[in-house]
């Protein structure tokens, strides 16, 4: 792989961490349906994440233990981001379309 490939990845994977933390920062602070908003995007951040340090394996780009170390620090923020979104809609749930109060 070239290092303009390699490099390229990194700086993916660097750019979509930092979107990751911008997104949680925003969901902090924002309304319930703006946090709603920043948290989706959040969580296909972490997708993207995942994506992206799996093709830097494929490609030996990065260790077995590395991989495997990140895999599992990524799971467990798709966890908490994936449980802040689920609590807020238990406590806010979505107003039902058929008219009945």
């Amino acid at each position: 792989m070239a290092r303009s490939e390699r490099f390229g990845i990194g700086d993916r994977i660097d750019t979509l961490w930092l979107d990751l933390l911008d997104s949680l920062r925003k969901a902090a602070y924002a309304s319930v349906s703006q946090k709603l908003l920043s948290l989706e995007e959040a969580i296909r951040a972490v997708d993207a994440v995942r994506f992206f340090v799996q093709i830097a394996w494929e490609s030996g780009l990065i260790a077995q233990s590395h991989f495997t170390s990140l895999g599992k620090d990524i799971e467990e923020i798709g966890r908490m981001v994936g449980g802040w979104k689920r609590g807020i809609v238990a406590k806010n749930p979505p107003p039902s379309g058929d008219g009945k109060r």
